[in-house]
Order: C-alpha cells, then sequence, then structure tokens
C-alpha cells in the first residue's frame, strides 16, 4: 500500500473512529439487499475493518457467492457520514480474536473465545465515501435557510471525499 493509500485510510479510520456500530450491508441470492448493525472492531493497516460475528447467522452464508458489502456510519452529533465498499471474507482466527477481544463481546458470545460460533468479518476496503459537515448546527441552519430565501444550492456545508484504497 502506497503512503497515499495510507494516508487516505487514515482519514477514514479518524471520521469513524468514535462511530462504533455500522450498517453492514450484503447482497443474497435473491438479489436482495439487506443490512444489520455491527460494531466495528478495528481498521488496520492493511486496509481491512474487522467485526465479531456468528457463523450461523444467515447473512453470513451470502458472502461465499456475494462478498461485496457496503458499511455505513454516522455520527449525527457531529455531521460526520462515511460509506466503505469493499470485500468480505468470514474467518475463524483465533489469534486475531484475542487481539480485538473486549468484555462487551461475550455479551454476544457466552463462551468466550471458546465459543464454537464466534467468528470474524473481515472487510478489504476498496473505497470509502464521506461527508463531514465541520461546521456548527446553526450554521449549517443559517445555509440552508440562506439556500431556501434565494433558491441558490447552500454551500459551505462542509467536506466532501472519495478515498480510493485498493
Amino acid at each position: 500500500m502506497t503512503q497515499y493509500n495510507k494516508d487516505q485510510l487514515a482519514t477514514i479510520a479518524a471520521k469513524i473512529k468514535h462511530v462504533k456500530f455500522g450498517m453492514f450491508t450484503t447482497f443474497d441470492d435473491a438479489h436482495q439487499l439487506t443490512s444489520r448493525p455491527l460494531t466495528q472492531q478495528q481498521i488496520d493497516d492493511d486496509g481491512q475493518m474487522w467485526f465479531f460475528t456468528s457463523d450461523e447467522a444467515p447473512f453470513t452464508q451470502d458472502l461465499r457467492n456475494h462478498p461485496s458489502v457496503n458499511v455505513s456510519f454516522a455520527d449525527t452529533n457531529d455531521s460526520v457520514y462515511v460509506s466503505v465498499t469493499g470485500h468480505a471474507q468470514l474467518l475463524k482466527d483465533r489469534v486475531k480474536a484475542e487481539q480485538l477481544w473486549n468484555p462487551l463481546v461475550k455479551a454476544w458470545f457466552p463462551g468466550g473465545l471458546d465459543d464454537p460460533h464466534l467468528a470474524l468479518l473481515k472487510v478489504k476496503i476498496e473505497s470509502a465515501e464521506y461527508w463531514d459537515a465541520g461546521s456548527s448546527k446553526m450554521k449549517q441552519f443559517y445555509e440552508m435557510a440562506k439556500a431556501a430565501i434565494t433558491g441558490e444550492k447552500p454551500r459551505d456545508l462542509g467536506e466532501h471525499g472519495t478515498v480510493k484504497v485498493g
């Protein structure tokens, strides 16, 4: 991975650092998109996002035929929104699970690291898009109200970017 890609990956990681829950969207054999909330555990230096899941979760079977996924994050308090696309893989990796384990995960896996259905989802990030208002709610409201009155599109509502990682 080039330094440019590492810098872009760091940008995405920083924007979602405090947003623990992402909506993890998959595609099934019936051509339906489905989403569920998952807790992001890590974005590593290789551009991989990690989640705990159960190998019994029905959506994990869809990944065999349709590994392309989307994970979206929203921090409404700071007006930051991120959409990540990549390829997911279901893994049984005890070493990585130990590295990522925290006591809250035990709520879902009572057997702890020895739970027979404990699995990891590794998402190799390909690209991401973000919107970051970076301004106060009052400034955002002012810009939108001004646009409604003048008929011109709002300006200065923040930053929008696209990141290609892979």
